[in-house]
């Protein structure tokens, strides 16, 4: 059943992005309530699998790389919302909606999807849920950043080319845009600081410091908070706005989906062979 409703969730996920791009091509605005709702009830679709997936398990259902990626695609799905809700930038959904839609097939398909697999005894502790919850739910703001910077980037360069009509006409300005980003990188930090506290927390119980100090995981994640403490830094001091931090934030997420393909793919480290 956990399949079903996944499988559903990824439907629904093509779905908008199809609507959002069939607007883009055609030159047309696209219907950002249909945009909307097509990813508000394919995340509702994606909660109900990992829920159902977390029940059989008897925890977070994040201990495969597969797992893992549901887990983002969805968190990925609601923040956008939420944001869509607060602010105008439905047209976001253009670059969200295929986003989510490759994590999901991604989880589909990735290895060690079919079978539940509940996390090595050593890992069994309190800190897990809260570790998973803040870290994923951080780098979901940070996937939603370097969106809104992707987007600032093609619109910068349509207003220089002096592009007032085209396909691209609907974007959201350039402040709303360069706004999004700066609150989700600040929010985005905040819950990497925590996730990494936790985690150092966690892993100090099962492992020992010796174990987990030079772990490719924690190392990545710093360099990842580098990166953003930069950014705002930088925006509070130098005044850094516009292209410098879309830029910058999307180095940021480079980065961190290195460290999340890298570490999990490649099994390295404490953190890659645990999960």
């Amino acid at each position: 059943m956990e399949r079903l409703f996944l499988d559903g969730a990824a439907f629904l996920y093509l779905a908008a992005t199809i609507a959002a791009w069939t607007g883009v091509a055609a030159r047309v605005d696209a219907p950002p309530r249909l945009v909307s709702r097509f990813l508000a009830i394919g995340a509702a679709a994606h909660l109900l699998s990992i829920g159902l997936r977390s029940a059989a398990l008897g925890d977070i259902a994040v201990a495969t790389f597969a797992d893992a990626l549901s887990f983002l695609g969805v968190l990925l799905v609601i923040v956008f919302l939420v944001a869509a809700w607060r602010r105008a930038v439905a047209a976001l959904g253009a670059v969200v909606s295929p986003l989510a839609l490759g994590l999901t097939v991604a989880a589909l398909v990735g290895e060690g999807r079919a079978a539940l697999r509940p996390l090595p005894p050593v890992l069994e502790s309190a800190w897990f849920p809260v570790h998973v919850t803040l870290a994923f739910l951080g780098d979901a703001l940070f996937a939603l950043a370097a969106s809104a910077s992707l987007l600032y980037l093609l619109q910068e360069r349509r207003l220089k080319l002096r592009r007032r009509a085209g396909p691209l006409r609907h974007l959201p300005s350039l402040e709303t845009l360069d706004r999004l980003n700066h609150a989700c990188v600040l929010w985005g930090l905040v819950l990497l600081t925590l996730g990494i506290a936790t985690g150092i927390g966690w892993a100090h119980e099962a492992w020992g410091r010796a174990a987990w100090a030079s772990d490719p995981k924690l190392v990545f994640s710093l360099v990842v908070w580098a990166i953003y403490v930069v950014l705002l830094q930088g925006r509070m001091v130098a005044g850094w706005r516009g292209r410098r931090a879309a830029t910058l934030t999307i180095a940021g997420f480079a980065v961190l989906l290195g460290s999340l393909v890298g570490v999990n793919v490649l099994a390295i480290g404490l953190h890659g062979k645990a999960f």
